[in-house]
């Protein structure tokens, strides 16, 4: 369950023989008032969508998945000396104090060894993970008041990484950017040698274009959210415009990645999140960056049976269900 700042999706997988079918997909929009800039301010908005996506899937699963972005989540690849996993247990919370700009107590942090040889001086990769307690709280409240269980919590770059690699066949020689855009924000996860080397999220989304629409038409936020869709000289200028300082600020990331790293250019972008739907959004990221930008598609290997959802629905919603689909593609105690 993606718990989003403008919709609650759901995805219910079964895996056979390797391969992953679709049991239940589910989308329900959310009033904007329920979850700002990630922080779930009225609860019970929240727990009503996930009760009636409960109720249209027949969803009889008690164990739940979600997932978290933004400001609350700190992603770190650090060096540690070589030392044994149990020794690692025991020194991770005092290693990880270096990193983390919040108080440890408030966090919920998790790790695992990237390479135990590391760079052949008695040194290890560790890849680290922290998130506020608060909001990791937050969301797990949400889907026990809901009645189900919230087994496991990720981060929304990982789960759409989980997406992309059960769909495509990752290239090692290429550096590829799974750039997921949502309401709000926005999560970078760059790939390079068939790993995630970099990560970043960056507070643009979906609701700049809307609230440039409703300033500069003067309409309600659902007034522009529907325009948004739709085609016209007026409209397409605005979202032109929005697009063009997405690409700024995505700009921005690759630059800083850039600078701090040794790996080369990013060749292609893979784009997900329901921003991504916006008319000409991909173009501008073509022209902008110069390499291929194609969209997420979480059902290319991930099999639908036709005859259970509507192919139309399947296409308007695609895009959105990429942190959905990697989510239940988890499974409790990874």
């Amino acid at each position: 369950m993606d718990i989003g700042s403008s919709a609650v999706k759901l995805a219910e997988l079964k895996e056979k023989k390797g391969a992953f079918q679709v049991q239940r997909l589910a989308v329900e929009s959310l009033s904007p008032e329920a979850i700002v800039d990630g922080s779930i301010m009225d609860s019970s908005l929240v727990v009503d969508a996930i009760h009636r996506l409960n109720e249209q899937g027949k969803v009889k699963n008690q164990n739940f998945a979600t997932s978290l972005s933004g400001h609350s989540v700190i992603i770190k690849k650090i060096q540690v000396p070589a030392m044994s996993l149990e020794e690692l247990a025991d020194s991770i919370h005092w290693e990880a104090e270096q990193y983390i700009p919040f108080d440890i107590n408030d966090v919920r942090l998790d790790y695992v060894v990237l390479t135990e040889e590391g760079m052949g001086d008695g040194q290890m990769d560790v890849l680290l993970v922290a998130v506020k307690r608060d909001k990791v709280n937050d969301y797990m409240s949400v889907i026990s008041q809901a009645g189900r269980t919230p087994a496991l919590v990720d981060v929304d770059a990982f789960a759409v990484q989980n997406c992309y690699e059960a769909n495509y066949d990752v290239d090692p020689l290429k550096v590829v950017a799974l750039v997921n855009m949502g309401a709000t924000v926005t999560n970078i996860n760059i790939l390079a040698r068939g790993q995630t080397v970099f990560w970043r999220d960056i507070s643009f989304g979906g609701n700049q274009f809307t609230e440039r629409l409703q300033r500069e038409q003067n309409l309600s936020f659902e007034q522009a959210e529907q325009l948004k869709r739709t085609e016209s000289a007026d409209v397409n200028a605005v979202l032109q415009a929005v697009s063009t300082e997405m690409a700024g600020e995505i700009q921005k990331t690759f630059d800083f990645f850039a600078a701090t790293s040794s790996e080369g250019p990013v060749d292609e972008l893979v784009v997900s999140g329901g921003c991504a739907l916006t008319p000409n959004l991909l173009q501008v990221l073509r022209e902008q960056f110069g390499v291929p930008v194609e969209l997420l598609d979480p059902f290319r290997r991930v099999h639908v049976k036709e005859s259970d959802f509507d192919s139309d629905w399947l296409r308007s919603v695609g895009p959105m269900l990429a942190v959905t689909v990697g989510l239940a593609i988890r499974r409790v105690g990874e």
